[in-house]
């Protein structure tokens, strides 16, 4: 199946409910917080939800059975993949034929040499707290959103797909093709909240003018890396496992490795906005990264490995590593079997370790929506 025929399935059932909830687009935008010019999008297929809580929302207000949802759930998984993939292949420019005639050289025109000056990143720059303080909170969030969305688009579009190697434990590798080598692939969110206005805490080493207020779903990732912050008291991890192939391939188990443990860092902890709420809690697991050895445990009572996946199938698996002791960098070794053929892939922070920290003991300062600065909390 096509990317597009993947994003018309998903905009099918999403507008069989919407016309089945008897809202019109207008009331169904207001009651799911969006804009009905988005709404519209979604169903006609020309646009993915980033975030499955948005789906969700939309879909329990159309009074989605358990069924449907788990079927929605899918179809996102797989438009959303496909969206990717799309987006990845528009990044790369097709290379230009090459001018056979007599006497041409066919190789390309070198550029002048115009000094061009580096790029500032993005974490380098200089703090815009006093010209954000004079703007509406509405209008920073829009300022902090674009200074990210660059960050974002890298952060948010890579696929991790890696053996196991301790020699290079963090070396990424392109995805198999062809039937040949590992048949799936894994797709890393490092920041998988169910509700994107539920963004945790995090450790930064700034004071609080130096900070930028919390943005929200898609720009959370490049906001963490601006600011260098770290996952603070939890950290959860959802994983997009597809197969690569028409056959099925069997998760038998996932494990957590530590590369490094330490004392906590002494820096601020910053709360990102409120309003948390339920989501997909299927595919589920916890981890204590305090343990001498952390294990992966099913939460809530779901259950546990194997699960299978294929291209037409996928998972998404969702981990909650705790920590409240320790500063923990480590990754998830998942181990695989198909055809007779087994394997293991090592998931990692987009070639780099996972980072969660406990954070009890520090200033906690909160960012409320709506508000105008960082403010501490009473009793941190």
């Amino acid at each position: 199946m096509g990317a597009a025929e993947e994003i018309a399935e998903f905009a099918a059932l999403l507008s069989e409910l919407k016309q089945r909830s008897g809202l019109s687009y207008e009331g169904l935008a207001k009651r799911a917080h969006m804009s009905t010019s988005t709404l519209h999008r979604y169903c006609r297929g020309d646009g993915v939800p980033a975030d499955y809580a948005a789906v969700s929302r939309l879909a329990r207000l159309c009074g989605a059975t358990p069924d449907e949802l788990v079927e929605l759930h899918r179809r996102w998984v797989l438009a959303d993949a496909a969206r990717e993939r799309g987006r990845r292949a528009a990044a790369v420019p097709a290379p230009e034929p090459a001018d056979d005639r007599p006497g041409t050289d066919p190789r390309p025109a070198q550029p002048p040499s115009t000094p061009v000056a580096p790029p500032v990143p993005v974490a380098d720059q200089p703090p815009e707290e006093a010209a954000v303080g004079r703007r509406t909170a509405r209008g920073r969030w829009a300022l902090v959103a674009a200074a990210v969305a660059a960050v974002v688009a890298v952060a948010t579009a890579l696929t991790v797909d890696q053996d196991a190697d301790p020699s290079t434990p963090f070396a990424a590798k392109a995805p198999a093709q062809d039937g040949a080598g590992t048949p799936l692939t894994v797709s890393t969110r490092t920041y998988g909240w169910d509700d994107p206005q539920c963004e945790g805490k995090y450790l930064i080493d700034r004071p609080p003018a130096e900070v930028a207020p919390p943005v929200m779903g898609q720009y959370l990732p490049g906001w963490v890396t601006a600011h260098r912050a770290v996952a603070a008291d939890e950290q959860r991890v959802a994983l997009t496992v597809q197969g690569t192939g028409d056959e099925t391939v069997v998760i038998e188990s996932m494990h957590v490795g530590v590369v490094d443990a330490s004392p906590p860092p002494t820096w601020n902890a910053y709360l990102g906005s409120s309003g948390c709420g339920g989501g997909v809690e299927t595919r589920s697991f916890d981890t204590d990264l305090d343990a001498g050895h952390p294990v992966i445990r099913p939460k809530a009572g779901q259950r546990g490995f194997p699960y299978k996946v294929s291209r037409s199938d996928p998972e998404v698996l969702y981990i909650t590593a705790h920590a409240d002791t320790r500063d923990v960098k480590w990754y998830v070794d998942l181990e695989w079997n198909s055809g007779g053929r087994q394997g293991t892939l090592r998931i990692s922070d987009h070639g780099t370790p996972f980072r969660t920290s406990g954070s009890r003991g520090r200033p906690v300062y909160e960012y409320l929506l709506g508000g105008t600065h960082w403010y501490r909390t009473a009793g941190d």
